[in-house]
């Protein structure tokens, strides 16, 4: 594939005339230079220059391809300038907020990426909404909300990032510990440890044991991931936690399993107002957010 650095090479060949002059204007060596030149002369099957030429002199493969050079180059500075305005003369605050309490963690790269991408925007992660927060962010109290559960409506434009799979986490020495996978009769009455959410708002009640007519046990809940581990280690309860949350276990004696013979997948969406100031902020972070979480189920 013919690459914008391909392009800009040829450019830089035309206006100094010379190889090395071309590797000075490209801030490069000279045998970095005719590396790059001799990849994109791999990928057309053709010289791009008469070798030896005196002032160099363009093959007809060369001069087509310069020819192409000098008509998307500009636009693309172009479209870069105005991306960079469009971003100064918006909304640089982007408000997140986060319905999913184990997603802080893994989210800590991308905002660092995200920072580094954009240091003139003010970003604020939060879950202090909870699950009142595509109410806020209809109301503009927030700009972004991740989310497994989207509401329909017209003000509102909904990404899709990735779907991640929600497992069961017992006690190693748990009797449902050898099994591959729960169904879920054989969670009836058994405590459920979770983040400090209703039952009716939990993944495991919505989408496993309610649709089987199966009434859990007590509800436990704790407010750190870590202190939630520890709880399940100590058999204090079973949990349905996203997959990337269990490498946080760091040493627990701790088991996966499926909910179902299939697992129970959810979705993760991104959420945010269609029309606003800061739109095009969001999408930049939800781009981020959908990059590493697939990189996190690639690893889990």
């Amino acid at each position: 594939m013919i690459e914008l650095r391909h392009l800009r090479t040829l450019v830089a060949l035309k206006e100094s005339g010379s190889l090395a002059g071309a590797a000075k204007k490209r801030f490069v060596t000279q045998s970095a230079l005719s590396h790059q030149i001799k990849e994109l002369e791999t990928r057309i099957n053709s010289a791009i220059f008469v070798r030896k030429s005196k002032p160099l002199s363009f093959t007809q493969e060369g001069a087509r391809l310069l020819n192409l050079a000098e008509d998307i180059l500009p636009k693309v500075i172009e479209t870069e300038f105005d991306l960079k305005k469009g971003l100064e003369d918006g909304d640089n605050h982007l408000g997140v907020g986060i319905e999913c309490h184990s997603c802080f963690r893994w989210l800590m790269p991308v905002i660092e990426q995200f920072r580094q991408q954009y240091p003139l925007a003010d970003l604020d992660l939060s879950s202090r909404h909870l699950f009142d927060s595509l109410n806020a962010l209809e109301q503009g109290e927030l700009d972004v909300v991740l989310t497994s559960d989207p509401v329909p409506g017209q003000a509102i434009a909904y990404q899709h990032l990735f779907d991640f799979e929600v497992r069961l986490v017992v006690a190693n020495d748990h009797p449902l510990a050898q099994q591959e996978y729960v169904t879920p009769q054989q969670l009836a009455e058994l405590p459920i440890l979770s983040y400090p959410v209703s039952l009716e708002r939990l993944d495991i009640f919505r989408h496993f044991l309610e649709p089987a007519g199966v009434k859990p046990g007590p509800q436990v809940t704790c407010d750190l991931t870590m202190m939630l581990l520890q709880r399940i280690a100590c058999k204090d309860g079973i949990a349905a936690l996203p997959s990337w949350s269990i490498s946080e276990a760091h040493g627990l004696s701790l088991t996966s399993l499926k909910l179902g013979a299939e697992g129970l997948k959810r979705p993760l969406f991104g959420a945010y107002r269609r029309n606003g100031a800061n739109a095009r902020l969001a999408q930049h972070w939800l781009e981020l957010v959908a990059k590493e979480g697939l990189e996190k189920q690639r690893l889990s």
